[in-house]
């Protein structure tokens, strides 16, 4: 299959080709064309519906219960920002980090790679 980035597009306001980038955001990589002369951009379509949709799923908040397992705690993650990160039997019997940020605030990092099995 052809990549719709693979093929010249020409900015629409000044007629140039557009020359191909790549674009962080939030830690994503969106793949763009930005026109060397007026600076216009325009977004892959697929990175940019996966963005949305990442935005979508930061922007609402879920509410879980937090259960007594043994001599833990453990807290239930939706089943909708498992799918997202594309990696459900991977992440299953993973390590992740957890961090005690503030009071109040904790945090998960799924995607850090651990160093000295920590």
């Amino acid at each position: 299959m052809v990549d719709i980035l693979d093929n010249p597009i020409l900015c629409k306001k000044c007629k140039k080709e557009m020359q191909k980038v790549n674009i962080s955001k939030n830690g994503f990589i969106l793949r763009a064309v930005v026109c060397p002369k007026c600076s216009s951009k325009v977004l892959h379509p697929v990175d940019e519906q996966e963005y949305n949709r990442f935005i979508n799923l930061k922007n609402r908040e879920f509410r879980v219960k937090m259960r007594l397992v043994g001599n833990s705690y453990a807290v239930s993650i939706p089943r909708e920002i498992v799918n997202f990160m594309q990696e459900q039997e991977k992440m299953v019997n993973d390590m992740v980090k957890l961090c005690f940020e503030e009071a109040g605030r904790v945090s998960l990092c799924f995607n850090e790679i651990l160093e000295n099995g920590k």
